[in-house]
């Protein structure tokens, strides 16, 4: 089942809606943060530091609080606000937890404590911290502990994964070990900077699931599951595709090489990679066929292009050509800087009948939005988005949480993956890795899907074999890629 996340204006009149609820919604956050931290002391039972902000979040941690201090807990309330100015709720949250007679402070005591609970600012912050906060926040992060962030570590922006600065206030953000998020998931934990700040995640619907409608989700198996099926034994090569992979400039053959790999192993029927740059054979892969370009077009029913093209006029006159074929299509790399560079090509794309995917790196979404980098970086989401609806196309925009878009407007976030992605070749393996999904007849958004979701899930297999993140090669994620799916059919087909 997807985890559906929503972003800020969702979640607030999705609050709205339920204003009235009882238990009320502040009331059941609290409740279940009181789970999480039970679990996390375990049978320690040793103090618990919350620090209290001046908005709802606060009133989250007061009803923390008093459930722990009913569960004879010790606990120590730092509030940072003013009572004066707290949402109704949360000042009476307060009010009940001031009745239990229990510890109130302004100010961070001294002392040991076995848990330090993050309540200070919820998904609403989009201002640097600064000031009293700011030092707090370094004390937090100062701390051996575990540490629970009450729906998103503070600092975090909500929808982007963020942290808010500029040049006077450069930001700061708790790095929580722990995050519980309330009611669904929000984007920024999943993207961008949020996996290096949350910790483990985990989410409390509070009772709603079944009434949360979102367009966006968390990435997961059940997107794809349905193609997840075994061969007959009684088959042939021809039922699986010929797909054509188009690159390999001088001196980027191996880019090209690497994709035609990937599909290899994922299964496309044949494999032909038409070279800008001609070479006999691929030691590595003799399986793959290496043919010029116009021959290896000929032969084939879905093609990826971009890996090692370039920007020549020879590169410019294929991908020309190619924008009319009636197969599937996936552009990366190369291919997308054309279209940069020439709108005509590109609203050719957009009008195109037949399937369209697109896999920047956030450089190369610039390019295409015609925007600088730190623009696609502020919103990925809407980024991905915003190249989806204009190219008329599923997208991958790739990075920490690579962000899939449709243009329907459906979007998710991958959660798998890792730091050893980050190294040359990887986006060709992607690639080539979707263009066999594609080749063997999977449906644009599901072969995109799958294909991001095994690349990273193949990454973290590799990382926990001791093989990463450090020194992870493209080439390795291949054969690790192979594995996974294979046993994902065994066991889902």
């Amino acid at each position: 089942m997807n985890l559906p996340l929503l972003r800020t204006t969702e979640l607030r009149a999705f609050e709205t809606s339920h204003v009235h609820d009882q238990p009320s919604l502040m009331e059941r956050a609290g409740r279940a943060a009181a789970v999480i931290a039970m679990r996390l002391l375990g049978a320690s039972r040793a103090p618990v530091l919350i620090f209290a902000g001046p908005g709802n979040n606060g009133g989250d941690a007061f009803v923390l609080a008093r459930v722990l201090h009913e569960n004879k807990i010790l606990v120590q309330v730092v509030f940072l606000g003013d009572e004066s100015r707290l949402p109704p709720d949360a000042r009476q949250t307060l009010a009940q937890w001031r009745a239990t007679g229990a510890e109130f402070s302004t100010t961070v005591p001294a002392g040991d404590y076995g848990l330090v609970v993050d309540g200070l600012f919820g998904i609403g912050l989009t201002r640097p911290i600064a000031g009293v906060h700011a030092a707090v926040i370094g004390r937090i992060n100062q701390f051996a502990g575990p540490v629970l962030a009450l729906d998103i570590p503070s600092g975090l922006n909500a929808d982007t994964g963020g942290v808010a600065g500029n040049d006077r206030e450069p930001g700061c953000v708790v790095c929580a070990t722990h995050t519980i998020s309330f009611i669904a998931g929000k984007p920024g934990l999943f993207t961008l900077d949020g996996p290096d700040h949350c910790g483990q995640v985990s989410i409390d619907a509070l009772g709603l699931a079944n009434v949360i409608i979102a367009p966006g989700g968390l990435l997961a198996i059940d997107d794809f599951r349905e193609h997840l099926q075994s061969r007959q034994r009684n088959t042939h090569k021809g039922r699986f595709g010929s797909l054509a992979v188009i690159g390999g400039a001088h001196g980027m053959s191996g880019a090209a090489l690497l994709a035609g790999r990937a599909a290899v192993h994922l299964g496309a029927g044949r494999v032909f990679v038409g070279l800008l740059e001609t070479l006999p054979v691929d030691p590595v892969q003799p399986e793959l066929m290496l043919r010029s370009v116009n021959d290896a077009l000929a032969q084939a029913t879905t093609a990826v292009i971009g890996p090692g093209l370039g920007i020549s006029d020879a590169a410019l006159d294929i991908l020309r050509r190619i924008t009319s074929a009636d197969f599937s299509l996936l552009l990366d790399a190369d291919a997308l800087n054309l279209l940069a560079l020439h709108p005509v090509l590109a609203r050719q794309i957009a009008h195109r009948a037949a399937p369209t995917v697109l896999t920047p790196h956030p450089a190369e979404a610039a390019r295409l939005l015609s925007v600088p980098v730190a623009a696609i970086q502020s919103d990925r989401v809407i980024a991905a988005l915003e190249i989806a609806h204009r190219f008329n196309a599923s997208i991958a925009l790739k990075g920490c949480g690579t962000v899939i878009a449709h243009p329907d407007g459906r979007w998710r976030i991958n959660p798998t993956g890792n730091a050893g992605l980050a190294s040359g070749g990887t986006g060709d393996v992607l690639a080539g890795m979707v263009g066999a999904l594609l080749a063997q007849g999977w449906p644009a958004a599901s072969a995109l899907s799958c294909g991001v979701y095994l690349h990273g899930a193949a990454a973290d297999a590799l990382v926990q074999a001791a093989q990463g993140p450090i020194g992870l090669t493209a080439g390795e994620i291949i054969p690790a890629a192979r594995r996974l799916f294979n046993d994902w059919i065994a066991t889902h087909a």
